[in-house]
């Protein structure tokens, strides 16, 4: 059974293995820096669907059947899948999986979700009480877009702070069954608001969470950085990210070359008008699911910590003028 240490960081004693992984995206993401690694990029946004939130719901039904078909199993041999997403209710999650017949956990951790799932995944695997999962979450731009701003007919401005939506799902399958990579650790976050109001600036919003978590992990473990291959955070973007790293080197934890953000790998900022960078659950959840895990399968990598960040607000908070509190989840993988 997981051992706690710390004040919120779990180390797995059976450790849960990744069976199989799969990342389904669009168009945008698919010309940016690591289309080689997705396992299908759909040039039509709208997947062939009337409307772009049917469109997400397809993305995320296709990366939980991919993964399967990777991991060899059907859906009869799942106990669980843990799945969310950015829309009101989680209906990409709920309307994508609803034909599957899997016991459904439905979770809200904004762009978080993918960590979320995992830790409380591999929590219930390695204690015992169920031996598969499935992990998945997915954001389409023009849902997103459609619920948080401006629906895209407006054609609204946006400043450089702010960052693009990833259309695209992940998912990935936790099982006891044992397999090449494996989930270590898991540091379960805290709320975090430092007082951001403004919803196009969510790296800045999410930063404090992610400085949080990771300073927590490192405290409660002992782990050294330089112990890790990469260290990446969920989707900060530029603006975040820069904010992060002062922010931890006032505590003293400096992450150096090692460290990256989701929302700077997936899109090439020079190339693509993406301002910030790429956000949404499906950005964390799709680069973890293709660049990361496969790096992992072919041995470039040994040891990931993946720390997704969220923004929990919700359209009529911002309306409110309330500010928007952040949340990151971190998650060590291992090759055995």
């Amino acid at each position: 059974m997981a051992r706690k240490t710390g004040t919120s960081t779990y180390i797995m004693e059976n450790k849960p293995c990744v069976l199989g992984f799969a990342s389904i995206v669009g168009k945008k993401e698919g010309e940016g820096n690591l289309a080689k690694y997705f396992d299908k990029i759909y040039n039509d946004t709208t997947l062939g669907q009337k409307t772009w939130e049917k469109a997400e719901s397809r993305l995320v039904a296709e990366a939980v059947s991919v993964a399967l078909k990777k991991a060899d199993l059907n859906y009869p041999d799942i106990d669980i899948i843990f799945s969310g997403d950015l829309l009101n209710q989680c209906i990409s999650s709920t309307y994508g999986i609803r034909e599957t017949g899997i016991p459904f956990l439905g979770l809200f951790g904004a762009c978080s979700t993918i960590a979320e799932s995992i830790c409380a995944a591999s929590l219930l695997i390695d204690s015992g009480t169920v031996q598969n999962c499935v992990c998945a979450t997915s954001s389409h731009f023009c849902s997103a877009e459609r619920q948080f701003r401006y629906p895209l007919e407006y054609g609204g401005q946006r400043p450089q702070s702010s960052q693009w939506t990833v259309t695209g799902s992940g998912g990935l399958v936790l099982g006891t069954e044992e397999h090449g990579i494996c989930i270590d650790k898991a540091c379960i976050g805290r709320i975090v608001d430092n007082g951001t109001t403004d919803a196009n600036n969510m790296g800045a919003a999410m930063a404090s969470a992610a400085a949080d978590t990771l300073l927590r992990f490192f405290s409660d473990t002992g782990d050294p950085p330089e112990m890790y291959d990469l260290i990446a955070t969920g989707d900060l973007g530029f603006v975040g990210s820069q904010i992060l790293k002062e922010l931890l080197a006032r505590e003293g934890l400096v992450l150096g070359d090692r460290y990256t953000d989701c929302g700077l790998l997936i899109f090439d900022r020079d190339r693509q008008d993406v301002h910030s960078g790429g956000s949404g659950c499906g950005c964390c959840a799709s680069v973890l699911c293709s660049y990361i895990l496969n790096s992992m399968s072919e041995g470039k990598m040994s040891n990931v910590l993946v720390c997704a960040t969220g923004a929990l607000m919700s359209p009529t908070s911002v309306q409110q003028g309330e500010s928007i509190p952040g949340i990151a989840h971190a998650v060590h993988l291992s090759k055995k």
